[in-house]
């Protein structure tokens, strides 16, 4: 019999960010308007991508993939925290709980991949521009994110199920506003080492091993552009850099702030806003960081505008 059954909780209460009233409709309102952002500039961005030909390149099939992960990710989050304010109803179910664990896992290791595979592209484009189109084919591009979704998902399943293994028999209150596996392993009544050591192995592998390799090419991309003569095309390759490193840090940053310390030295706090800034912020300003410095991507997002809105003659 699984260990779901043996479980008397069969509801979570998400406690949310705040429980003052006036802080609710803040929160409420940001959350909103911050998940309307992240979701019409993703996808405005995958528009723009899709009916433009020139932006049939590796570069930009990676910006449309993270894109619409972005969108997901979010999702996963956020419209169940909009739905608890208006309905003022803050349970959710066991299994809903596990569902939402899964997905927010799932997207958030594909944002992982994601990054890495851009920080790959512009390291073949800068350092081997020679052999770019016979390195990043069509095919080798696919490739990697058909893999990717395949590993998120074994991946994340592995998690989910470890999770759904505990019982859970006594507080059913989650100091946070989704389901996350830090504060669902702090609710366990049950020995919870085998789920604290997949994550501090497996789950770091997972998570690193892209770190890693954005931070290879990222010295390689250094060295290649310091060779490089012209001032202006070499400021020109670093601002393109520094830009997708600012949001490989935050992004990076506050999940390990969160999911690779130990469980002691956890607060709710800290936990949440770190959340925050990955569920919400971070997707939210992709569309910003990645695109609209991006002159291509300014002419093919007008273009879209332009068909959406016709000016009146």
């Amino acid at each position: 019999m699984s260990s779901i059954n043996q479980s008397s909780v069969s509801e979570f209460l998400l406690l949310g960010l705040s429980r003052q009233p006036q802080q609710k409709q803040l929160l409420f309102l940001l959350f909103l308007i911050m998940y309307l952002a992240t979701v019409l500039g993703n996808l405005l961005i995958i528009l723009a991508i899709s009916t433009d030909s020139r932006l049939h390149t590796p570069m930009y099939f990676f910006l449309s993939n993270l894109s619409f992960v972005d969108v997901c990710f979010s999702s996963t989050t956020v419209p169940k925290v909009l739905t608890n304010y208006i309905l003022g109803n803050q349970a959710i179910s066991f299994s809903g709980c596990l569902t939402q664990l899964y997905f927010f896992c799932v997207f958030g290791d594909m944002d992982n991949f994601v990054l890495a595979m851009m920080a790959y592209d512009r390291f073949v484009a800068i350092c081997n521009p020679l052999h770019y189109t016979t390195k990043m084919t069509h095919q080798f591009c696919a490739l990697l994110v058909v893999g990717s979704w395949v590993v998120a998902n074994l991946n994340c399943l592995l998690h989910t199920l470890l999770m759904a293994q505990l019982s859970f028999c006594g507080d059913n209150i989650i100091p946070h506003f989704f389901c996350d596996v830090t504060p669902l392993l702090k609710l366990s009544c049950s020995d919870t080492h085998l789920n604290e050591l997949m994550i501090f192995t497996e789950g770091a592998v997972i998570m690193v091993t892209p770190f890693v390799c954005i931070l290879i090419s990222y010295l390689h991309i250094t060295y290649a552009v310091l060779r490089v003569s012209s001032t202006g095309q070499r400021w020109k390759a670093f601002s393109t850099c520094g830009s997708h490193l600012a949001v490989v840090f935050l992004f990076y940053g506050t999940i390990i702030a969160v999911y690779f310390n130990p469980s002691s030295s956890h607060s709710a706090g800290r936990d949440m806003a770190a959340a925050m800034m990955y569920t919400v912020v971070t997707p939210m300003l992709n569309p910003f960081i990645y695109s609209l410095r991006n002159r291509d991507m300014k002419g093919a997002l007008r273009k879209v505008l332009t068909m959406v809105f016709p000016s009146k003659q």
